[in-house]
């Protein structure tokens, strides 16, 4: 296991010429494709060994006796690292100068590339004049500031970091971002294996840490594409038996190494670094990845998402942080009785035809899939804008009355408020505070956690004792609920348990039970008995590994 950390380690600098980092692009088009359920799609919603509402009764569960490979893991390893010791290791300068460069656009540096981000938190009229988007560029019907035909604030506090340096004295300014978690979220693969998942880097603004009303977190989620899609989904086994073994290694430093050529050069053999601008929203041809931010500096503390974009025009190119909708994220008008907009009867339409999957019985499958023009620019994690409960209110409504006739007709004896409120759980805001405790309705309650987490659930102002020194605290809602759950998932993929029991397509030998790969056993160490090049190696599974 220790050996394959090290050739990560060791092999990730090859990694950047096979990911094709190139300088001469086509013009990229409009639109990414993007995930519109960046927190509840792929392989997380498949069913594990029967539905269950709760990790916990899964796994325990499970007979004791089943005859499968045994495969546990770390959950604080694996699946969540936040130990200041690895943590240290990552610098949010080296994430900004990787992208600047590997947009290979001359002269754009990774402070520009950040000053540009934030100055699209400002109105044009106080902006930078670099020709950047910022808030006001949409005006909605009455004058004020919009995003993709919903309220926006403007301008926010956080624009003021398009004059600052925050590379300068990290250790004390004010303004640098700290790394607070890495985060492993195979759970959001795609089903049918066109991508491994996102890995995740969290920062944090360092005024944070002792000023409440300072703060900002950073949440860099690439989406990784799977390096053999043929395979489906068991393509993935060689970036899920990385992040496995991590467990089983003691040496804080081996770990901290091995993850930062993993995010920063890759692991050979065609799996790309994490931190690409690719994987960050440039992507065209998959899925891709984003950026998110949790913004502190003002009240309302909200939630907003970018995506890094590279645009040319004949030779003339530029790459920014470009505003995004928030995804899985319906403005909360939408709900309202009260007030009026132009797509609440489209929205209703599209909100019944997601009443059955938000139906079902189990806390980790409920999940709806809806167009991207009925989300908002942002998702305030306090007031009421995002608190769709609050919108939908006590009252009759057409949204009520069709609800409830969709629920009769599946037989559910839900109700329209706690199809609402499932809703509200997988909005950022409803995520991260607004559903705390909620009742959803069937037996289900939103996981609660205790002000120490309020609106995050990592925190750059709680630090604890792990077994390796200081680390960051997790809430108690993804310490209890919802790490057991990734956990018992890429378990039971290591494991071959359902629902990744099946054959690949082709009867492929590597993806079987007996592969070594699967078993996480260590590979043979070449040497005198290295098979020579017009001889195959002694095991077939190597190559398609590494």
């Amino acid at each position: 296991m220790r050996s394959f950390l090290l050739l990560a380690v060791a092999g990730g600098a090859t990694v950047l010429a096979a990911c094709g980092v190139s300088v001469e692009q086509p013009p990229v088009p409009a639109a990414p494709r993007v995930s519109l359920n960046p927190e509840r799609r792929g392989i997380g919603l498949l069913p594990l060994e029967g539905t269950r509402a709760m990790a916990k009764s899964a796994l325990e569960a499970q007979e004791p006796e089943e005859p499968v490979p045994e495969v546990s893991l770390d959950a604080r390893r694996s699946l969540a690292v936040t130990d200041e010791v690895i943590l240290a290791r990552f610098s949010f300068e080296e994430v900004m100068n990787r992208l600047a460069e590997q947009s290979g656009i001359p002269g754009l540096t990774g402070l520009r590339l950040y000053q540009e981000w934030w100055d699209s938190q400002r109105k044009a009229a106080g902006g930078l004049g670099l020709g950047g988007p910022h808030c006001d560029d949409e005006k909605l019907p009455d004058g004020k500031p919009g995003f993709n035909g919903f309220a926006y604030s403007c301008p926010r506090a956080e624009g003021s970091q398009a004059a600052e340096n925050p590379f300068v004295d990290p250790a004390t300014n004010p303004a640098a971002y700290v790394p607070i978690g890495l985060f492993n979220r195979f759970d959001l693969a795609a089903q049918d294996g066109s991508d491994c998942g996102e890995y995740r880097i969290i920062f944090a603004r360092r005024s944070g840490i002792t000023n409440k009303d300072n703060r900002n977190l950073l949440a860099f989620e690439g989406v990784l594409p799977n390096p053999k899609p043929k395979k489906g989904v068991l393509g993935c086994r060689k970036v899920v038996r990385f992040w496995a073994e991590l467990s089983q290694e003691p040496d804080p430093a081996v770990r901290a190494e091995a993850l930062h050529r993993f995010y920063f050069e890759g692991l050979g053999g065609h799996v790309p670094p994490v931190i690409h601008i690719d994987n960050l929203g440039n992507a065209t041809d998959r899925v891709t990845g984003h950026v998110r931010t949790n913004q502190f500096m003002q009240p309302i503390w909200t939630l907003r998402e970018f995506r890094v974009r590279k645009r040319c025009t004949g030779d003339s190119c530029v790459m920014r942080f470009e505003p995004d909708t928030v995804k899985t994220n319906p403005a909360g008008v939408l709900f309202s009785a009260k007030v009026s907009h132009p797509l609440k009867e489209d929205f209703s339409a599209a909100l019944l035809a997601q009443v059955e999957a938000l139906t079902t019985h189990d806390l980790f499958r409920y999940t709806m899939d809806l167009e991207d023009r009925f989300n908002s620019g942002q998702s305030h994690s306090s007031g009421t804008e995002n608190l769709y409960v609050h919108q939908f209110g006590n009252g009759q409504s057409p949204l009520r009355k069709q609800l409830q006739q969709r629920l009769n007709a599946l037989g559910s004896t839900l109700t329209p408020v706690n199809i609402v409120a499932r809703a509200q759980t997988l909005s950022c805001a409803g995520c991260h505070q607004l559903s705390t405790g909620e009742n959803l309705g069937g037996g289900l309650t939103w996981p609660s956690k205790s002000t120490l987490f309020t609106f995050v659930h990592v925190s750059e102002r709680t630090l604890e004792e792990g077994p390796d020194g200081p680390r960051y605290g997790l809430s108690e809602s993804l310490v209890g609920t919802f790490l057991p759950y990734r956990q018992q998932l890429m378990e039971a993929f290591l494991a071959r348990r359902p629902p990744f029991d099946q054959p690949s397509d082709g009867d492929d030998i590597c993806a079987s039970p007996e592969a070594p790969a699967l078993r996480g056993e260590k590979k043979d160490k070449p040497g005198k008995d290295k098979p020579g090049k017009d001889k195959p190696p002694k095991n077939s599974c190597e190559d398609e590994d590494d």
